[in-house]
């Protein structure tokens, strides 16, 4: 998974893994808005790019500061919605095997369409308690591909409608601490590549049976990350 990356805050306690997230740009990576919600100063927050291992990075790991962060200005902490975020690295990063961009699909991908998915995140134990040091993560890409369903059919589990995202529907979730952010990628039904098509968003409890995971649908928010990058004039 080498798209995988990890946000990291130095505390007065220690460093910490914060979130998930992908980058998709020599110099960009993109994650979830609620890793910053009342993070006050991000100015000694870190990117790890190219581990799996977050206590033993290796030497293929490039570590950047943040540079820039750019908060979707319509998140709406209380429903999730527009839980999109984009960080702007210090410098760029070089592609390597260790090292790889995430391919954001525009309006014209069925995304609906493709049918094996994945997610990998930076998991800690199921339903621990509170936050867990660095040494306790590595990089945990599930054992199978698993289907993915609209949130429009999740009512009957009680994660409520009218959301923007993806919910991934394995037996049991797989969602747990750790993961935030961590993309979901599907494999192109004729290319062998895959699209980023989510960041993990939220979800009742950690890995719990009929409980799916939420995941930010990344697809309407192309025009967006295009214009933050630059590549697009803003728009009116």
């Amino acid at each position: 998974w080498p798209g995988v990356i990890s946000i990291q805050a130095t505390l007065a306690n220690g460093t910490w893994h914060m979130c998930a997230g992908a980058l998709i740009h020599p110099q960009w990576v993109v994650t979830v808005a609620h890793c910053f919600f009342r993070s006050g100063d991000t100015s000694r927050w870190e990117v790890v790019i190219g581990a799996t291992d977050l206590s033993q990075p290796g030497p293929e790991a490039e570590l950047r500061h943040i540079k820039n962060l750019v908060v979707h200005k319509y998140y709406e902490p209380a429903t999730a919605r527009n839980n999109i975020a984009l960080v702007e690295l210090e410098q760029p990063v070089e592609c390597s095997d260790y090292i790889q961009l995430g391919c954001v699909p525009d309006s014209s991908l069925a995304v609906a369409e493709l049918k094996t998915c994945y997610m990998a995140g930076w998991r800690a134990t199921p339903d621990s308690a509170g936050p867990v040091p660095l040494p306790a993560r590595s990089l945990q890409p599930p054992g199978g591909a698993f289907p993915c369903a609209s949130s429009r059919g999740c009512s009957s589990g009680g994660l409520g409608t009218g959301r923007p995202g993806l919910a991934a529907a394995p037996e049991p979730s797989l969602l747990a601490q750790g993961d935030s952010g961590g993309p979901l990628v599907c494999k192109d039904n004729v290319g062998d590549f895959f699209w980023l098509v989510g960041l993990a968003s939220w979800g009742r409890g950690c890995a719990g049976a009929k409980r799916p995971g939420v995941f930010t649908s990344i697809q309407p928010f192309h025009t967006w990350i295009r214009v933050q990058l630059g590549l697009l004039p803003p728009e009116a």
